[in-house]
C-alpha cells in the first residue's frame, strides 16, 4: 500500500533529515541541563506540556520494559532511535514506570520546536497564512432563516478567518502571518510533521541494512504504541495555560445526539484530525442530505402503494371467495403438501401491491436521474473544499507518493524514476508474481466459499419451504396465522435471517483475511416437471401476486440488520474495551492519572479505520441504488441510519479513540470510482428488477393485449395469468396421498393446457411477456443513460464561482510574494535607483504574465 505524504521526493526529504543531525546536536543540549524538580501534586492531570509547562508535548510513545530474553535488543532499539530523533532536533522527555498509573509503562513524550517545525513543513509543502482574504465567504441562500435552527454558532463553524496561504519556506518568515511561533502551526500540522520523522528514523543495523521507522519497533512491540496527544478532556475545557480545547468544542457541537438535526463544524473537523478523516465527513454529511430527497420521493411511492392497495384489482380478484376461493392451486411441495385455494394468499397479495405498483417504474426512473446528481454535485462540492482547504494543487505540487518506509526497507533493488530522474526502490516482477498467486488464489477459495454459503441458503430454503407448507396445513391451530404468514413468507423471513448472519461472519473473515493479504434464478418448471436441486430439492415458487415482495423482505432485513448491528457495535466496542483497560491500569488512585495515560487507555482509531466506515457507507449506497426498484423506503432507512451514524462516528472519534495522526487527502479517493460504477450498474439491476421480479410488464401485456373488458381493463388478470394441469399427470412421487374431487389445479405461468396439442409448452403470451420485458429493460436503460450523459454534460465538475475564487486567490499570491521579493530587494542587494527601477519593471512583467496565464 502507498502512502500519500505531502513533500518532496524521498531523496530531498532523506536530506533534509540529515541535514538536521546538526541541528540536532544543538537542540540536544537543551535535554542536558538539569530539568526543573517534577512534582506531581502540583502539575495539572490534564497538562498536555512537558515538565517545564512551556514545551508543548506533540506525541507520545509508550513501552513495557518486561522481562524477556528479547530484552535487551528492544532497549538497544530504543535508546539509538530515541538518539536519532534527538539528532533531528527533536525534543525527548521521558516518563519512568513509577510514575505510571500502573508502575510498568514508561512514556517518551516528544515536542518538535520551531527549527524542526519550519524544516518540516517546507519539506512537505504545508501551506500557511500569508494575508486575511479579502474574498467574501458564500452569501446566504435565500430564506436561510428557515434553516437557523440547523446552523451553528459562527465562531464554531468557522473558528479562524480565511487567508491567502502559500508554501511555507524558512528564507521567506517575514512574509506570513507569525503572531506566535509556538501556535503558529496548528496541532494537526505539529502530529504530522512528527510522525513523517518518527516513519524514516533509523533504529538499528541489521544484516547488513538500516532499518528505520516506528512502524517497524511498533509491530516487534519494541514499543507498544505511538499517538498524538488529545488537547483535553472532551466533557470540560482546558484551564490555562493549556490551549483552547478543540476536543470540547466538537464534543458539545458535533459528538452530541441531541444535535442530529444540525450541520457539522467541518473547519474545526480538519483543523483538528486532519483533511482525510474531515473530507470523510463532509462526504458522509452530502451524502445524507442527498438521501433526504431521494427518501421524501421513496415515502411518497410507498404512500401511494399504501392508499392504493384497497383498489388493487388483482388483490381484489385474489380476496374474492368467487374468484380466489374458487381457484384451486396446485400443492407447493411434493407430497406432503396439499392442494389450497387462492384467496389464502389474500393479505401478502395487498401487501405485494405496497412495493410493486405503477410507481416502482417511476422510482426507479428516478433514482437513476438521483445517483447521478448526486454523484455530479459531490465533485462541485469536492472541488469547493479543495479551494477552501488549500488542496487545489495537493496531488500535482505539494504531495508527490511517498513510498511507505516498510515498503522501501523491503526493496532490495532500486529503478530510476524517469520523471524525478533518481534511483528509488523497485520491486522486481519475479518478485512480485509468487504474491499474485497467493492472492489470486486466496480470492479464490474464497469466493468458492461465498458460493457454496449461497448454495447452503438456498437448500436451506427449499427444504424447509416443504416443512413450512406441510406444517401449516396440518396444524389447525395456525388457522388464523395462515393468512399473514404464507409458507413463501415464512420462508423468505426466515432465509433472510440467515442469510444476514452468514453475511456478518463472512464479513469477519473476510477482515482479518485482507489484513495478511495486504501484508442463482428461479426456474421453478411446472406441475409435474419441477426443477429440482441437485435432484432432491424442489424449486420454491413465487407467491401468486409476484416475487418482488420476497425480494423486498430480504432487502428490508439484510439492510436494517446490518445497520442496526454496525452502529451497536462501534458504539459498544470501544466503549467496553476502554472500560475494562481504566478498570485494570487503576491500581493506584492516588497517583496521578496523566493526560498521556488517559489517552494510551483509548482504543485505537488505525490505519483502515477509515477504509471500514468508507465500506459500510458504499456498501449501504449499493442497496439504496442498486435494488431500490423492490424497496422504495431503501433511501429513508439509510438517511435515519445515516444521522445516527454521525454522530456515532463522532462520539467515538472524539471521546473513545486515540486522537489519530493527521494525514492530507484531496478527495475520496478510489470509492469515487467504485461510486461511478454503482451507479452505472445501478440502472441496469432496476430494469432487471421492474422487468422479471415485479408484475408490472405482465400487467401492461394483459392490459393492452389480452384484456376483454373495455371497462374494467384489468379484470381477469389473476386468472389469465394462472395455468392449468390436470391432476391426473402428476407422477406418482409428487402427486398429494389423498385423492380429490376437482381434476386440475392452477400454477402461475404462461402455458398450454392438457387438452392442447402442445400441452404444458409456453403458450404466445409468454413470448409476448417475455418480448415486452427485454423491451421494457432496453428502453428503460436508454432513458436513463440519456438523461444520465445529459446530466453530466451540464453540471460542471467546478462551479463558476469556485472557479473565480481560485483564480483571485492566485493572483493575489502571486502579487504578494512579488511585494515581498521586491522589499527584499532594495532592502538587501542596496541597488541603486536605476537598477531598481529596471527590476520592478521585470517583476510587474512577471505579475502581468501571471495575470494572463490565469
Amino acid at each position: 500500500m502507498v502512502r500519500q505524504e505531502e513533500g518532496r521526493t524521498g531523496r530531498e526529504a532523506d536530506y533534509a533529515f540529515d541535514a538536521n543531525e546538526s541541528l540536532g546536536s544543538r537542540e540536544t543540549s537543551l535535554l542536558i541541563h538539569e530539568e526543573p524538580t517534577f512534582r506531581k501534586d502540583k502539575q495539572s492531570k490534564d497538562s498536555i506540556f512537558f515538565r517545564d509547562g512551556i514545551r508543548q508535548i506533540d506525541f507520545v510513545l509508550s513501552y513495557v520494559d518486561e522481562i524477556k530474553r528479547d530484552t535487551d535488543v528492544k532497549a538497544e532499539r530504543r535508546k539509538e532511535f530515541e538518539e536519532n530523533l534527538r539528532k533531528t532536533g527533536l525534543e525527548l522527555e521521558i516518563e519512568d514506570k513509577t510514575n505510571s498509573e500502573d508502575g510498568k509503562t514508561y512514556f517518551v513524550k516528544i515536542h518538535a520546536p520551531w527549527e524542526v517545525l519550519a524544516t518540516y513543513a517546507e519539506v512537505l509543502g504545508i501551506k500557511m497564512p500569508i494575508k486575511e482574504s479579502d474574498i467574501p465567504r458564500p452569501e446566504t441562500i435565500p430564506f436561510s432563516y428557515v434553516l437557523g435552527p440547523l446552523k451553528l454558532p459562527r465562531n464554531v463553524k468557522h473558528p479562524h478567518p480565511e487567508y491567502f496561504t502559500a508554501q511555507f519556506t524558512r528564507h521567506r518568515q517575514e512574509l506570513f502571518l507569525i503572531d506566535d511561533k509556538s501556535t503558529f502551526f496548528p496541532s494537526s500540522s505539529r502530529n504530522r510533521i512528527v510522525y513523517y520523522i518518527l516513519s524514516r528514523c533509523p533504529f538499528s543495523m541489521e544484516d547488513g541494512k538500516k532499518r528505520f521507522g516506528i512502524e517497524r519497533l511498533l509491530n516487534s512491540h519494541t514499543y507498544s504504541s505511538a499517538y498524538p496527544l488529545h488537547d483535553g478532556q472532551y466533557w470540560k475545557p482546558s484551564e490555562p495555560p493549556n490551549p483552547v480545547n478543540e476536543r470540547y468544542t466538537l464534543c458539545q457541537n458535533w459528538a452530541r445526539f441531541s444535535y442530529f438535526y444540525k450541520e457539522q463544524p467541518l473547519d474545526l473537523i480538519r483543523n483538528y484530525y486532519g483533511e482525510k478523516i474531515g473530507i470523510y465527513f463532509v462526504f458522509l454529511g452530502f451524502y445524507t442530505e442527498m438521501l433526504s430527497f431521494a427518501a421524501v420521493v421513496g415515502l411518497a411511492c410507498f404512500i401511494y402503494g399504501l392508499l392504493s392497495m384497497g383498489g388493487s384489482s388483482s388483490s381484489i380478484e385474489i380476496c374474492d371467495p368467487d374468484i380466489g376461493g374458487q381457484i384451486i392451486m396446485c400443492p407447493l411441495c411434493d407430497q406432503v403438501c396439499d392442494y389450497w385455494r387462492l384467496n389464502s394468499t389474500c393479505l401478502a397479495s395487498k401487501v405485494s401491491h405496497l412495493f410493486d405498483n405503477e410507481s416502482t417504474v417511476f422510482f426507479a426512473i428516478f433514482m437513476g436521474i438521483w445517483v447521478t446528481l448526486f454523484l455530479e454535485f459531490w465533485k462541485q462540492r469536492q472541488a469547493r473544499l479543495e479551494y477552501e482547504w488549500d488542496l487545489v494543487d495537493f496531488e500535482e505540487e505539494q504531495q508527490q507518493h511517498q513510498l511507505r518506509p516498510e515498503f522501501e526497507a523491503m526493496c532490495k533493488h532500486r529503478k530510476m524514476n524517469p520523471v524525478t530522474k533518481e534511483m528509488e526502490p523497485h520491486m522486481p516482477l519475479h518478485r512480485r508474481i509468487p504474491w499474485y498467486f497467493v492472492s489470486g488464489a486466496t480470492v479464490t477459495l474464497w469466493m468458492a466459499l461465498v458460493v457454496s454459503c449461497m448454495v447452503a441458503v438456498i437448500i436451506y430454503r427449499l427444504s424447509v419451504f416443504a416443512t413450512f407448507a406441510s406444517f401449516m396445513e396440518s396444524e389447525t391451530s395456525l388457522k388464523h396465522v395462515k393468512s399473514i404468514l404464507t409458507p413463501q413468507i415464512t420462508t423468505s423471513l426466515t432465509g433472510s435471517c440467515l442469510n444476514f448472519i452468514v453475511i456478518l461472519c463472512l464479513n469477519f473473515f473476510y477482515e482479518k483475511l485482507s489484513a495478511w493479504i495486504t501484508k442463482m434464478g428461479k426456474f421453478v418448471g411446472y406441475p409435474g416437471k419441477y426443477t429440482y436441486l441437485f435432484n432432491v430439492w424442489r424449486s420454491e415458487e413465487c407467491d401468486p401476486g409476484g416475487c418482488l415482495i420476497e425480494l423486498t423482505t430480504q432487502l428490508t432485513i439484510i439492510m436494517t440488520g446490518k445497520q442496526i448491528f454496525g452502529n451497536v457495535k462501534e458504539a459498544i466496542y470501544p466503549l467496553v474495551l476502554n472500560w475494562w483497560r481504566r478498570r485494570k491500569a487503576r491500581t493506584n488512585s492516588e497517583k496521578l492519572y496523566s493526560r498521556w495515560e488517559q489517552d494510551h487507555d483509548l482504543e485505537t482509531f488505525g490505519s483502515l479505520g477509515l477504509f471500514y466506515e468508507y465500506l459500510e457507507t458504499v456498501t449501504q449506497f449499493g442497496f439504496v441504488t442498486l435494488f431500490v426498484a423492490s424497496f422504495p423506503l431503501a433511501p429513508l432507512l439509510a438517511l435515519l441510519n445515516n444521522i445516527i451514524e454521525i454522530r456515532v462516528d463522532a462520539w467515538k472519534l472524539t471521546t473513545q479513540y486515540r486522537r489519530p495522526v493527521a494525514a492530507k487527502a484531496h478527495s475520496i479517493g478510489v470509492w469515487q470510482d467504485i461510486l461511478n460504477g454503482m451507479a452505472v450498474l445501478s440502472v441496469a439491476t432496476n430494469a432487471f428488477i421492474v422487468a422479471f421480479t415485479s408484475d408490472i410488464v405482465p400487467r401492461l401485456v394483459y392490459y393492452y393485449a389480452y384484456s376483454t373488458n373495455a371497462v374494467k381493463p384489468m379484470k381477469g388478470y389473476v386468472n389469465n395469468s394462472l395455468s392449468v394441469f390436470l391432476i391426473a399427470d402428476f407422477p406418482n412421487h409428487t402427486a398429494p396421498s389423498e385423492k380429490r374431487d376437482f381434476a386440475t389445479c392452477r400454477y402461475r405461468d404462461y402455458r398450454y393446457p392438457p387438452d392442447h396439442d402442445h400441452k404444458y409448452f409456453h403458450n404466445m403470451q409468454f413470448w409476448h411477456v417475455l418480448a415486452a420485458k427485454m423491451t421494457f429493460i432496453i428502453v428503460m436503460e436508454h432513458i436513463v443513460f440519456l438523461v444520465k450523459f445529459l446530466l453530466a454534460w451540464m453540471i460542471p465538475d467546478v462551479s463558476k464561482d469556485v472557479l473565480e475564487r481560485i483564480k483571485r486567490e492566485k493572483l493575489m499570491t502571486v502579487k504578494i510574494l512579488h511585494d515581498f521579493e521586491l522589499n527584499q530587494l532594495k532592502e538587501n542587494l542596496k541597488i541603486d535607483s536605476n537598477d531598481f527601477v529596471k527590476e520592478v519593471m521585470i517583476q510587474e512583467n512577471k505579475v502581468q504574465l501571471a495575470k494572463s496565464t490565469i
